[in-house]
């Protein structure tokens, strides 16, 4: 079973700026038995994009719950064959003369900066959007690894904890029905044109327009403008 994945139209687009960009697809909220993102809000679940793109296919969303409950039950193991991966996808990315990057929580939010895998691989840039206010936080001053970057994602039930990330220097994704110049006295820039979301300026909001299920949103989890 192979972990990471570029099937992603999004990750794809980072090609085109010269980097490689991988995902690692876990079955998100408690569809494996465990909840793997812990700080989503009822509107996040809703609107998830577990079920967009290769998401709708069945055989996608059996592959994800098989991986989410495959690192549930063996954590220490799954690490180790997602680093002969990444190890493996740096060497690709080096032939290639492309800078690799990787997404560890395309639909999870799992703290894996607690699993000492970026420390092994100074070369590869990775980073992830979390609702978890406390890595958000800990990303803006500057206590998670040097090759890790972190967006905070607003929901509909987290606006405190926005303003605490924008007022420590960080940056902020959230959902927008179409997106504004500005929000929050911030910048805000177009973060559907790619994922490259540690190559943005600080202190900015990252928007994304409603895709999918979102488009239907009555929970504030979508931005109306």
């Amino acid at each position: 079973m192979k972990l990471l994945s570029k099937n992603n139209a999004k990750l794809l687009k980072g090609e085109k700026s010269g980097w490689l960009t991988l995902g690692l697809s876990l079955a998100p909220g408690k569809l494996s038995g465990a909840n793997l993102c812990a700080w989503a809000s009822e509107g996040c679940l809703a609107a998830c994009l577990n079920t967009a793109g290769m998401g709708i296919f069945s055989n996608v969303q059996a592959a994800r719950i098989a991986k989410a409950k495959s690192f549930v039950a063996d954590s220490k193991g799954f690490v180790a064959k997602l680093e002969k991966e990444i190890a493996l996808a740096a060497k690709r990315a080096a032939k290639q003369n492309q800078k690799l990057a990787i997404r560890l929580n395309v639909i999870s939010d799992i703290a894996w900066e607690k699993f000492g895998i970026f420390q092994k691989f100074p070369q590869v840039q990775f980073y992830d959007y979390t609702k978890n206010p406390n890595r958000a936080l800990a990303f803006a001053r500057g206590e998670m690894p040097a090759n890790y970057h972190l967006t905070f994602s607003r929901s509909e039930s987290n606006q405190s904890f926005v303003e605490m990330v924008l007022a420590a220097g960080g940056n902020v994704a959230a959902v927008f029905n179409k997106l504004p110049e500005t929000w929050q006295g911030k910048k805000v820039v177009n973060g559907d044109e790619n994922d490259l979301r540690f190559l943005d300026e600080k202190n900015i909001v990252v928007g994304l327009l409603a895709k999918g299920k979102a488009k239907k949103d009555e929970s504030g989890f979508v931005v109306v403008k």
